[in-house]
């Protein structure tokens, strides 16, 4: 990521805007990138720390015992399961929300949720989609995010990509690096809960997420040009395990 300077005014006064060029060619601001930090953080209101979306369960029936497993049971999440059809969605979703195309969002919206295949998985992206728009409308107002956020006012529910891509797209956030930072923050939060349920140490958590890395910058960049036809999956261990959790006898997640 290389980074350019402008400089303006004369004098004493003058200042420095500096831009970040992405990989992907789009200029991101440091106030942008400000805003992917804050909004993917672990630390964002959004209750991401509750959700384990089904490792717990593999975990409980050996599926998952090591951070290799961990390695090769994410990566096919993201290759073939959610994280690959929610950056499909995301990228449709910033595309409507820049156009202002609140019938299109709501597409989505509907589209996103149907596709989770489990209650407890529609309860992960719906809930923190809610809490998430709820969070950055009170601390990053935006009359374009409000408009969007009051154009689905009524819809049941608004999963998480489609949140995340409607404020990246009403603040300017360049869709590249949004897309990367959301699936990165997808895969750390389930890494977390391997962390703490296999458990494997903190060290170990941060090889797998290192590992994962190509896999989530080359499924951000196919899905930037994918179409809503190319959305579907095959991690069906993973939407099995979401659905068995729902009666896991002891849980410490809540998916």
């Amino acid at each position: 990521m290389a980074a350019t300077g402008t400089t303006t005014g004369t004098g004493t006064g003058s200042t420095t805007t500096i831009m970040l060029e992405t990989p992907a060619g789009q200029r991101i601001s440091p106030a942008a990138l400000q805003r992917l930090f804050a909004w993917l953080s672990p630390s964002f209101p959004v209750g991401a720390f509750s959700y384990s979306h089904g490792l717990e369960w593999a975990i409980e029936d050996g599926s998952v015992t090591s951070a290799a497993d961990l390695v090769a049971w994410l990566g096919d999440v993201l290759r073939h399961g959610a994280g690959r059809n929610d950056a499909i969605l995301f990228a449709h979703a910033y595309a409507a929300a820049h156009a202002d195309d609140i019938a299109g969002l709501r597409k989505l919206a509907e589209l996103g949720a149907a596709f989770q295949p489990s209650k407890e998985r529609r309860l992960e992206s719906c809930a923190q989609g809610a809490a998430f728009l709820t969070a950055v409308n009170a601390a990053w107002p935006a009359p374009t995010l409000a408009a969007l956020t009051e154009g689905l006012a009524h819809e049941p529910a608004v999963p998480y990509p489609v949140a995340v891509a409607m404020a990246a797209a009403a603040h300017g956030v360049p869709l590249a690096p949004a897309l990367v930072a959301y699936l990165h923050a997808f895969a750390a939060n389930i890494v977390s809960a391997g962390v703490r349920a296999i458990p494997i140490g903190q060290t170990d958590g941060q090889r797998t997420i290192a590992a994962l890395s190509p896999t989530i910058e080359a499924i951000a960049a196919s899905s930037l040009h994918a179409g809503l036809d190319d959305l579907g999956g095959a991690a069906l261990r993973a939407d099995i395990a979401s659905m068995k959790h729902e009666t896991q006898y002891t849980r410490l997640f809540r998916s």
